[in-house]
């Protein structure tokens, strides 16, 4: 692996990677639908309003590449699939619940920030 500086990102750095594959608006949302325990398929999909079947099946896919999410086949009939967290995946929750309290901390200072901003492009 190429040294990596954070404050650097440097274009080979595998954590460019890694960050993008798990800080990304679906991943996350998946990591906290799956907080509650493991889910199918279908359950997370209406858990997260206006993903695609293609972008969940991404986002899914790249968790469990990355060790985040389980993907467990249930044998029952018809087959069923079931996601759940990881170990490595929970070490995860503690800074995405920060992100997620912070977030809703500080909605209407940013929605402040963007009106003013808009109001300010706009003439």
């Amino acid at each position: 692996m190429d040294h990596c500086d954070p404050r650097h990102f440097s274009a080979g750095c595998p954590s460019r990677e890694l960050i993008d594959q798990i800080a990304d608006k679906w991943s996350m949302m998946v990591l906290a639908v799956l907080d509650g325990g493991p889910l199918r398929f279908n359950a997370i999909k209406r858990l997260l309003e206006g993903v695609t079947q293609k972008a969940l099946t991404q986002c899914l896919r790249r968790l469990e590449r990355n060790g985040i999410i389980l993907r467990r086949v249930l044998p029952l009939s018809p087959v069923a699939v079931e996601y759940e967290i990881t170990p490595l995946g929970r070490s995860l929750q503690p800074p995405f619940k920060a992100l997620y309290r912070w977030t809703f901390e500080n909605l209407g200072v940013v929605e402040e920030a963007r009106q003013a901003f808009d109001a300010r492009a706009m003439g």
